[in-house]
């Protein structure tokens, strides 16, 4: 079996564009969270909470021709790919375009933008809303494909639209089709842009956040007093890469991947299983070689959901008791979909080579439902970690743990 590094990483979050920026408003406890008025035009929706990627326009070089087909999602996509690659030093390098780079990634939904066109199509009869682009913008693999054509990748295309698993799955398989050797490396990760559409799907089932007047106090993972999520925005794309690729063209290495394990409850689309979320865990384990002592800090998917929460931290208790600290970054950017498993990888494997991992903000008193774990509550913790492990649980029971080892040469 190859072994698989990472050589190149970016992201986009509601609270940074960069590490040093998001690490700075983390250790500053500040929050992406803001009141949308926009939103209050939509009668029935409760929640009027979202943490929007603010700073984002179109790259300026970035002509027209080359953003035709792009969607807000795909775009961001398209732009934490090119600064990840540009850091792994391929970005101008004309070997990925060989077939030997493939993409593996995903979003939850298309443009949302281009769907409302189609059933605008289906609400008047007419098709003047459409046009030539229209469904590559709503298609579910529009930000994989988007990528490829982007800078021009002939090897696999791998579309992971599983909900909130969509970017720890596009890592997982990517990882996976490295490992076997099916390709020498990968472009993998997850996009997501906001619509008030999405915070509907969350609101009907009475699992968004209503503090709208208090926007920094929410969401709050695992606290007792949590009232849901709050849909957020964003992308984040890993370079990953055979070793032995990687060294002889003296790539700087940032991380080894070592682990990754997916299953499916089989049982609910919406309440979870403790009990599959736990076996995921240990599939990425066995699949590393790595014991639960090994493994310093959990990035939990915490998304401050009644039965997640509850379902999320009992799996983990059950493997690791209250040794390993765990938090959540979505206290802090809210719940970016597709997106949040290619940032929370980014950002804890940032976090694991710079020895600060964050606290879960808004989490004052954690609920006895949850399981009895060493939460990371305050002014977050100074930790040596050889590996970090992060989570990520979907709509449809669908469960991903990823493993991520300090590289040292």
């Amino acid at each position: 079996m190859k072994r698989v590094v990472v050589t190149g990483m970016s992201a986009i979050t509601p609270i940074g564009q960069d590490w040093a920026t998001v690490e700075k408003n983390m250790q500053a406890l500040q929050s992406g969270v803001q009141y949308m008025p926009e939103w209050e035009v939509f009668e029935g929706l409760n929640t009027k909470l979202a943490a929007p990627v603010s700073d984002f326009e179109r790259p300026a070089h970035y002509n027209r021709k080359m953003i035709r087909s792009m969607g807000r999602g795909a775009m961001m996509g398209t732009r934490v790919t090119e600064l990840a690659l540009a850091q792994a030093g391929l970005l101008d390098d004309e070997s990925i375009k060989d077939g030997s780079m493939g993409v593996s990634f995903g979003s939850s939904s298309g443009n949302p933008e281009a769907t409302m066109d189609f059933a605008n199509m289906l609400l008047t009869q007419s098709t003047g809303s459409l046009n030539a682009n229209s469904y590559i913008k709503m298609m579910a693999h529009t930000v994989p494909v988007n990528l490829a054509v982007f800078f021009q990748l002939k090897g696999r295309v791998i579309t992971t639209s599983s909900a909130c698993t969509s970017g720890s799955q596009g890592i997982g398989y990517a990882y996976e089709a490295i490992k076997h050797g099916y390709q020498t490396s990968m472009v993998a990760g997850g996009a997501e842009e906001m619509s008030a559409a999405q915070a509907a799907v969350f609101d009907t089932l009475y699992a968004t956040s209503t503090k709208n007047s208090t926007p920094q106090l929410t969401p709050s993972p695992f606290d007792k007093g949590r009232d849901g999520l709050v849909i957020g925005e964003g992308a984040g794309c890993l370079v990953l890469e055979e070793l032995e690729h990687a060294t002889a063209r003296g790539a700087n290495i940032l991380a080894e991947i070592v682990g990754f394990g997916t299953n499916c409850d089989g049982a609910h689309v919406t309440q979870p299983s403790s009990d599959r979320m736990r076996v995921a865990i240990e599939l990425a384990l066995a699949d590393g070689l790595v014991a639960p002592e090994a493994v310093g800090y959990v990035s939990a998917h915490g998304t401050a959901t009644d039965r997640g929460d509850v379902a999320e931290s009992q799996a983990c208790f059950e493997v690791f008791g209250n040794q390993t600290p765990i938090s959540s970054m979505k206290s802090y950017m809210g719940h970016s979909l597709g997106a949040c498993g290619g940032i929370e990888a980014w950002a804890s494997i940032a976090m694991m080579n710079h020895g600060w991992f964050h606290p879960t903000i808004n989490l004052q008193e954690p609920d006895p439902e949850c399981g009895a774990l060493d939460y990371i509550q305050g002014a977050g913790r100074t930790l040596d970690c050889e590996y970090v492990m992060s989570n990520n649980f979907a709509f449809g029971g669908i469960n991903t743990s990823l493993i991520f080892k300090r590289w040292s040469a």
